[in-house]
This record gives structure tokens, C-alpha cells and sequence, in this order.
């Protein structure tokens, strides 16, 4: 998680972000926002598929069901680059993948895929 604040402080993001510390605390999030309209919801959400409690494809599920969070573009990060991984997410609208690289100037890309995700999305508001 340090990697991807640093990443994204580094392009001069201002964001509140919200960590998860697994799928069913994630799902518990989009619930939260569903049911109280004060909430906070996402506009980007980064993702990784492998994790505890219930993985992200059950995270993903959740979340193009919710009313309110169903429109928030995910870019998964994965240590992981398998085609399988890849193709059971490309049927979600609004998914792009990061395999993390091992070197660190190439992490903090992540911040400008974060930067340009997040200027689509206010550009399609």
C-alpha cells in the first residue's frame, strides 16, 4: 500500500483513499454506500484479484450490482500477468490491469494510469 499512495502522491493526486483490508471488507464498503446516500463512493478503485475472504472477482461481482458504486472504473494491480486472470475480467466494463513490475521508477507509472483514469472520468461526467 505505500507503493501505491507514493505512486500517487508523486503525480499530484488529491484523493481520498479508503483501504480495504480484504473482499468482504470491500463489499461491506459498497453495501455502506448503497444503503446510506452520504456515504462516500468510489471513482477508482484499485484492485487486486487475490484476496482474502473473497476474492476479487467476488469484489467485482458486488460491485457492478451496486447501485451507487456499479459506475467506478478498477484498475487491478496484480504481481500476477496469467491470460486467465486477464480474460475473466475483460467482460467487466471499466477494467484496467497493472502488473507490477519489479522495479521501482516502473511502480510509480501506476500514478499516471491512476491520473488518466481518473481525468476520463471526469471528462464522461
Amino acid at each position: 500500500m505505500f507503493l501505491i499512495r507514493e505512486a500517487v502522491d508523486r503525480f499530484g493526486i488529491v484523493a481520498d483513499i479508503d483501504v480495504s483490508r480484504d473482499g468482504h471488507d470491500a463489499i461491506k464498503y459498497f453495501e455502506a454506500a448503497d444503503a446510506d446516500e452520504k456515504a462516500p463512493y468510489p471513482d477508482l478503485i484499485l484492485l487486486d484479484l487475490n484476496l482474502p475472504k473473497a476474492s476479487g472477482y467476488e469484489v467485482l461481482k458486488c460491485l457492478r450490482a451496486s447501485p451507487r458504486c456499479k459506475s467506478a472504473k478498477v484498475l487491478i494491480v496484480s504481481s500476477a500477468d496469467a491470460p486467465s486472470d486477464r480474460a475473466t475480467v475483460e467482460h467487466f466494463a471499466g477494467v484496467a490491469y497493472f502488473k507490477k513490475p519489479s522495479v521501482y521508477a516502473e511502480f510509480m507509472n501506476l500514478g499516471l494510469i491512476v491520473r488518466e483514469m481518473l481525468a476520463a472520468d471526469r471528462q464522461s461526467r
